[in-house]
This record gives structure tokens, sequence and C-alpha cells, in this order.
């Protein structure tokens, strides 16, 4: 038995409202968001399947990889995705010191200039998300979790199981997390196109988070 919630808990968004779970809306929109890349395989095919169904994405990016393949990155941009940062080296903020963490988010900010942060795993600590906006350089960080888990990332679970995962548990407004990383690609090869048919059968449009890419932090 996976040790995660598919589905966020009410109560969980109820504790920590000041993160974006979802986005309130009455309208057929969705909100898918790529975890973990650029990856020089599975961010192209991924693009290609977007453009496929006319969808626009947010890609939650590690700075390492960014770095690593920077023309994959200027491709998100260039393609109408926004991004966010996601570290430098996807750090657990719960397993490493508060600077070490706010030094890492800094310097995957030299690379992803936006306001949207996930951190890795979703743990964060308090006070490293008051140092939030000095690390981002930008005076509105938006910390963005998600209402729906795909666990594109599970090897234990079958590519059935990840797409019920999705197909069970979305709504209007939903924000559902994938990867495009080499460990997820298997699943997400099978789950991503049918998702995508899927919301388009039903009406959904499939857009991207607003990012601020300007008003830096003067430090």
């Amino acid at each position: 038995m996976y040790r995660y919630f598919i589905k966020t808990p009410w109560i969980a968004k109820f504790f920590f409202a000041n993160y974006l779970w979802n986005i309130k809306t009455k309208e057929k929109e969705i909100y898918l968001t790529f975890d973990d890349g650029p990856h020089p395989d599975v961010t192209p095919w991924v693009l290609e399947q977007l453009k496929n169904y006319q969808a626009k994405a947010t890609f939650f990016c590690v700075g390492n990889n960014v770095e690593k393949y920077p023309d994959l990155y200027r491709q998100l941009v260039a393609e109408g995705h926004t991004t966010g940062n996601h570290t430098f080296h996807h750090l657990n903020g719960w397993k490493v010191s508060s600077n070490l963490y706010m030094e890492d988010i800094r310097r995957a900010a030299d690379l992803i200039h936006s306001n949207l942060f996930r951190p890795p795993y979703g743990k964060i600590k308090l006070n490293q998300e008051k140092k939030l906006a000095a690390a981002l350089r930008h005076p509105h960080p938006k910390i963005i979790m998600w209402d729906v888990l795909s666990a594109d990332f599970d090897v234990t679970i079958s590519k059935e199981k990840c797409l019920e995962n999705v197909l069970l548990n979305y709504g209007p407004g939903s924000i559902i997390v994938f990867h495009d990383s080499e460990k997820a690609y298997p699943h997400l090869k099978y789950v991503l196109p049918n998702v995508l048919e899927h919301l388009r059968q039903e009406g959904y449009i499939c857009r991207s988070i607003e990012c601020i890419t300007k008003e830096p932090v003067n430090n």
C-alpha cells in the first residue's frame, strides 16, 4: 500500500490555505504540472503530446537539469508553458538545513525566473517559507501544491492504476502532478495521452498556472 494521498484531503487544504492546491473556477479548466525536468528524452515527448492537444502546462524544473539542458528549458517557455522553481538539487526541505535549502532555491532562481515554487516531496518548513521571497528574488512567491497526484513515479503500481488515479479524482480547477523524468516515463507514455484525450472529450481546457517573471527582489 502506498504512503501518499492521490486526492489531497480537504483538511490539508484548510490548514495550509496559504498554499495553492487548486484553482477556484466553475469552468472546465485543468492545470497539468510536470516536476523534475527538463529531461532530454521525456520532456520533448511531453511537449509534443501537449502540442497535439493544444494544451498548456506548468513545469517545475530542477535547476541542475536546466543547467544541463538550457535549450529544452527555453523551448518550454517559447511554446507558451510556464515554469517554476523546484530547487537546484531536488532537496527535501525537512531533511536539510534551512540555509542549505534556501541557497539551493536561490541557485535555481538564477536559471528559472518565476515566482512559482513547488517544494520537492511537498515538504517545506515554516521558516523556509518565510525566506522564500528572498530566495526566489521575487516579492510575491507562490507555493504550488496539488489536488491530484498521478503517482506516475511509483513503479509498484500499474499504468492502468496510474491513469485511474487521475480520471477518478480530477475536477474543475484541479492541479494534477506528473513527472517528466526517466523514472516516470513508462507510466507517463500510457497515461498522458489518455488523460489528454479524455479531457478533450469532456470539454476541458488545459491551462498553465500564471506566474510573474518580473519585480525582482533586490538583495
